[in-house]
């Protein structure tokens, strides 16, 4: 599988949605997700994300995060994997759901960024 989607989410419930809702339109590409602190708080945890980026089939990852420390806990674990992982800025819901499309029909990945890049938001 080339690409997999990876969701950080601050709260459990937005990235298990946002998972559920890409799965729906791409129901052969990995999606896995990490939300809220180890706890189960609102938050983002390391450890929970290195656990979703384990867990995820694809060869390279495409992820999409909320806010600041998702971002931060996001880019700390892309440095620690072995996988490729690109991170994207760009809204969370739109910018998944996108990507997730895409790589249901094994789009090339300059498409793939193509059509992210209309998403981009100042994060």
């Amino acid at each position: 599988m080339k690409y997999g989607i990876l969701v950080v989410s601050h709260v459990p419930e937005i990235a298990q949605g946002v998972a559920k809702l890409a799965l729906q339109a791409a129901p052969d590409v990995s999606i896995t997700f990490a939300g809220g602190t180890d706890e189960g708080q609102i938050g983002s945890s390391l450890n929970m994300i290195q656990k979703a980026i384990s867990d995820n089939q694809g060869d390279e990852i495409l992820a999409f995060y909320d806010l600041g420390s998702a971002k931060m806990n996001l880019e700390m674990a892309r440095e620690m994997s072995t996988k490729p992982i690109h991170q994207f800025d760009v809204a969370l819901v739109e910018g998944a759901y996108t990507a997730a499309t895409l790589a249901q029909v094994n789009v090339d990945f300059t498409t793939i960024v193509s059509n992210l890049d209309k998403l981009h938001l100042e994060k």
